[in-house]
């Protein structure tokens, strides 16, 4: 990763007692053979799933949620939900603070991930996005009309898409100003009137004696060694998803101040957010 923001303290190097590399190697092999047998469900389902249903996804989504759900209990890693997921056709946004937040978020509920284009090569994780039905779009001005009609359809046929609308991971303690170019697409003609946008706020607490932003993926960190220190703690913390009232985009006018909206309900549980680093 690389620094997308300013932050006064830089990351807390890396330190993992000798029973923690254990300890991490064990989870490993354990979110392996859930994640990538959970993928080998998911494919061979598929193959019945898509000829009979296309696009639409009835069955496989259940299977993203489950191992999302056991990804928890193998990380030892308390995920707690507040509120309650909508049930309407739209979209979900919330802040980022890792790539904990795909596991939260698919956990709840099932959703389909926007992410950027670049994540479709990505070894290992564009596999498993292009799998679980990840939208992928474009930073091209020029293709903006056409990815608009990719999310009116999908939208439309009932999938609820989330995205990140801060544009970057941070270290978990902050809120950043929310970007409002993807919500210019839900006031589309036909989906202003017909779809409603959830704001969700993610929240990690440290384990005990840790750094407060233990869980935050920002900085220079790269995925392996961050990977290896969240598994490796015995003790882990906790992370809640508090799933505020859905908003209806005919009740603003523009796409700002929707997006404006979502912020403040996401900054207004999130917590630690002006916390000193101890």
């Amino acid at each position: 990763m690389s620094t997308a923001w300013d932050s006064t303290e830089p990351p807390v190097q890396l330190q993992i007692r000798p029973l923690g590399w254990g300890l991490a190697v064990v989870r490993a092999l354990m979110l392996a053979l859930l994640v990538f047998g959970g993928l080998i469900l998911l494919l061979l389902i598929r193959l019945i799933e898509c000829p009979l249903y296309g696009q639409s996804r009835p069955v496989t989504p259940y299977i993203t949620q489950g191992v999302c759900r056991g990804a928890f209990v193998i990380m030892g890693l308390k995920h707690i939900i507040k509120g309650e997921p909508m049930r309407f056709r739209g979209a979900v946004v919330a802040n980022h603070t890792s790539w904990l937040d795909i596991f939260t978020l698919n956990a709840a509920q099932r959703i389909y991930f926007v992410s950027k284009s670049e994540v479709e090569s990505w070894p290992g994780i564009g596999w498993l996005a292009r799998a679980t039905g990840t939208l992928f779009i474009e930073r091209n001005p020029i293709r903006a009309r056409e990815q608009t009609v990719v999310f009116q359809k999908r939208l439309l046929k009932g999938q609820r898409l989330l995205f990140f609308p801060e544009g970057t991971s941070t270290d978990g303690r902050q809120v950043l100003p929310f970007k409002t170019t993807l919500f210019q697409s839900f006031f589309a003609d036909a989906l202003r009137d017909a779809i409603w946008i959830q704001p969700v706020t993610i929240s990690y607490t440290a384990p005990l004696g840790a750094d407060p932003r233990f869980y935050g993926w920002w900085g220079d960190m790269t995925f392996g060694v961050h990977l290896l220190k969240t598994l490796s703690v015995y003790r882990q913390g906790s992370v809640i998803a508090h799933y505020h009232p859905p908003l209806k985009v005919s009740d603003f006018p523009n796409r700002k101040e929707l997006a404006l909206a979502c912020e403040r309900q996401v900054r207004s549980s999130h917590q630690s957010t002006d916390t000193p680093v101890s």
